[in-house]
């Protein structure tokens, strides 16, 4: 970035980031973590790939196993952050979202998409989570019925560089990305 006080260029950098995690493997934001709230009130947090990022329409999306902790957490509290560190550039990423869950026929295309073996990440009996007698005592299954999008409508992006000086901008939807610096 030729101009470290320029907001636009910043924002620029962070959606740059977002976008080729979705297209790169090895891209830090190829996985970032998404944190909830349980039902019950407790923080919960867990690494996802990313698979889908829209700049347009200020989303990212994510897919799930419907029968996830994530799923009941969700349907409680439609919110999420997803939060990646990418060391190449020294930047955090924070996004703040709210979630819809999308299943059955209106994900269906998506579904026909995944790979074969991709698919035995969506449906395990009993269903992810369920204490068993031991390390493989259940069974994938690569059910559509549990294949799940997470649709996350962005709010707010708060960007944080740490090289020197640190540098820290937040960008809000409903101000039209204007964005603005922060104390890192």
């Amino acid at each position: 970035m030729s101009d470290p006080n320029d907001l636009a260029a910043f924002l620029e950098l962070g959606w740059q980031r977002l976008t080729r995690g979705v297209a790169d493997r090895r891209a830090a934001a190829r996985h970032p973590v998404l944190a909830t709230v349980s039902p019950d009130g407790f923080p919960e947090a867990r690494t996802v790939v990313l698979r889908g990022a829209n700049r347009t329409g200020g989303v990212v999306e994510v897919h799930t196993d419907s029968g996830s902790d994530k799923i009941a957490s969700l349907q409680a509290r439609p919110f999420a952050q997803l939060h990646i560190w990418d060391e190449k550039v020294q930047l955090q990423l924070r996004l703040s979202t709210s979630v819809e869950i999308t299943q059955g026929a209106a994900v269906a295309q998506k579904w026909s998409r995944v790979p074969g073996g991709s698919r035995m990440a969506y449906g395990a009996s009993p269903k992810p989570g369920t204490a068993i007698p031991h390390a493989h005592a259940y069974e994938k299954l690569a059910s559509e019925s549990c294949f799940a999008v997470l649709t996350c409508t962005i709010r707010q992006i708060e960007l944080m560089h740490l090289a020197d000086p640190h540098r820290c901008a937040v960008f809000k939807a409903d101000d039209g990305w204007c964005g603005e610096w922060r104390v890192p």
